[in-house]
């Protein structure tokens, strides 16, 4: 899953279960449900049907990431990071460095707004939104150690 070298603080494949099961609300979105194959987590994902296609019990790969820089941040003969570089990691010109995203089909950026602790379970969701498409990721906390509320993050999907 995670470790210190790299942005990604969750990764897993998830088998799709259903989409839209309560109906088809907007034109260009639906609404997955999807269980992890290695973790035992469950995972409700808005996502945009036009550019990323989906069918029940097809499975993909998803992470979670920080930032798309690959690897832990460079840093300077003093030890300080060098923000600057990693700043443009991802640009649509081309020019920046390349990162996490050209290994994924599908990547949003979003706001992990809510975090639901299992009380005396395990258990806990956490919930993101992604400029409104939203997605509640459920299970062991011990997953997600690296998921922080109010932080950013990236979602990248791979078919």
């Amino acid at each position: 899953m995670s470790s210190t070298t790299s942005n990604i603080v969750f990764d897993d494949m998830f088998a799709i279960s259903d989409i839209d099961k309560e109906g088809k609300k907007f034109d260009r979105v639906s609404r997955l449900y999807a269980h992890s194959k290695n973790y035992d987590m469950d995972l409700t994902l808005d996502y945009n049907i036009e550019l990323f296609s989906l069918q029940q019990n097809q499975s993909f790969a998803l992470a979670l990431a920080t930032s798309l820089a690959r690897g832990a941040p460079p840093t300077t003969t003093d030890g300080a990071e060098e923000e600057d570089k990693e700043r443009d990691v991802w640009r649509p010109d081309g020019k920046g460095r390349r990162g996490l995203e050209e290994d994924y089909d599908y990547v949003m950026y979003g706001k992990v707004y809510k975090f639901d602790g299992g009380g005396t379970t395990e258990v806990v969701t956490a919930y993101a939104s992604f400029g409104g498409l939203l997605m509640s990721l459920t299970g062991s906390f011990r997953h997600m150690t690296g998921i922080v509320l109010g932080d950013p993050i990236y979602i990248l999907l791979r078919k």
